[in-house]
């Protein structure tokens, strides 16, 4: 690895720790925040616990992973589903539930092996699920750029999203260096701004600062113990929508840790062991539902940060972490990321749902699933319409729908249709 600058266990000096640190920053700032400004909750709390989430898994793994935690972007269906039907207390018990899976499958991996997970979720299984993901929120990111706060067709909320999208786009294709890890990020900032300037030409509301300059520089986040608030309420629903949500999320978890061994020349399989990563995982998304934010999970951004800069470094993940903590409690900041529109969000998600979408068929590919089988065909057909029209089972009040139910459905099928040819 000679062209390595800093390996998994060097220190930079403070400065260049200090600088790398906010590069990572950014990588997973654009993420993390838009993740629960599209379910309703407070972009500080999820800050604060993506820093603390990455201190924990960084801590689990006896700091040998260089891995960093931010909003998952698999459970927002879910959450939107939670958070109109039960609210945030649900969202939480959801959360915990998905960690608690994460605890069971680390258990499980430690004195079973890891074997059984392939026969549970084959890649014909898993890719329809995370292309659901994607799709099913399509509907949600094409009317934040066509209608306005009333309800009505807006040509200038589409115009502010198809900018957000290009820009998005041509930071994705064309930037080098920083400028191509961060794309989101400078996405969102290049709409934002065009979105100030048409509200300056048109007289249009677009753009509202009166939050922004009421807040305070210096304010604790908005962190709700659901637990504490609402007390111990079961909520079924809750625990069956994420539950199965959790099993997606670990299939990317494991992908990251494939590309973290080979950026690195390590096998984290066996050092720390995939049970200490899963549990790593599992308690930042505990600690997560606890305080009241979404579900976490390791971030390919940053991973694509290290890939970049041959910097592996777990100080330059925890100081970014470190940062994050700080930045939840700065008020002002949290109030300029909620007065975003909604088309500059609607013309980011429109990027990152499709991303998603792809990276299943992506999956379909790099594992060269044979489509002409009869098995693995209805297999994802009836993965992909259950999850993308909402196919739901509902029993006395329970309801288990979209992702989840198309899940299931599909480890069920996978078990039970024969091979054929």
């Amino acid at each position: 690895m000679n062209d390595v600058k800093y390996d998994v266990n060097d220190r930079p000096k403070a400065g260049m720790l200090l600088g790398l640190s906010f590069q990572h920053l950014f990588a997973m700032f654009g993420s993390t925040v838009l993740v629960p400004i599209l379910v309703g909750i407070d972009p500080a709390v999820a800050l604060l616990s993506s820093g603390l989430g990455t201190l924990a898994h960084l801590s689990v793994t006896k700091y040998k992973i260089p891995a960093y935690m931010g909003s998952s972007f698999a459970y927002i269906a879910a959450m939107q589903m939670l958070m109109k039907s039960d609210g945030i207390a649900a969202v939480a018990q959801g959360a915990v539930t998905g960690g608690l899976v994460y605890l069971i499958v680390a258990l499980l991996v430690r004195f079973v092996g890891n074997e059984w997970i392939d026969k549970i979720l084959p890649p014909i299984v898993v890719g329809p699920i995370v292309m659901v993901i994607g799709l099913s929120l399509a509907s949600t990111a094409v009317n934040d750029v066509m209608y306005d706060a009333a309800g009505n067709y807006s040509l200038t909320y589409l115009l502010i999203g198809l900018v957000t999208l290009l820009a998005v786009v041509f930071f994705n294709i064309f930037g080098k260096g920083i400028v191509g890890v961060i794309p989101i990020l400078l996405g969102l900032i290049v709409g934002y701004i065009f979105a100030l300037l048409v509200g300056l030409i048109t007289g249009q509301d677009i753009v509202s600062f009166t939050g922004v300059s009421s807040a305070k520089w210096l304010s604790l986040p908005s962190v709700e113990i659901p637990f504490l608030t609402y007390g111990l309420r079961f909520y079924p629903s809750a625990v069956l929508t994420m539950a199965p949500i959790a099993f997606v999320t670990m299939t990317e978890h494991f992908g990251h840790i494939m590309v973290l061994n080979s950026l690195t020349e390590r096998d984290y399989f066996k050092d720390p062991g995939l049970d200490q990563t899963l549990t790593g995982d599992g308690l930042a998304q505990i600690i997560a539902g606890f305080i009241g934010a979404p579900p976490v999970t390791s971030y390919g951004e940053n991973i694509g940060v290290m890939a970049l800069n041959k910097i592996y470094s777990v100080y330059v993940i925890a100081g970014a972490a470190v940062i994050a903590v700080v930045l939840s409690f700065v008020g002002k900041i949290s109030a300029l990321i909620q007065s975003i529109p909604t088309p500059v969000i609607g013309g980011i998600s429109i990027a990152l749902f499709g991303v998603i979408a792809s990276s299943g068929l992506k999956i379909l590919i790099e594992n060269k699933v044979d489509m002409d089988k009869k098995k693995n065909l209805l297999i994802a057909s009836v993965i992909l319409v259950s999850g993308i029209g909402g196919l739901m089972l509902e029993i006395e009040g329970l309801q288990i729908s979209g992702v989840a139910f198309s899940t299931l459905l599909g480890i069920i099928l996978y078990q039970l249709l024969p091979e054929g040819k």
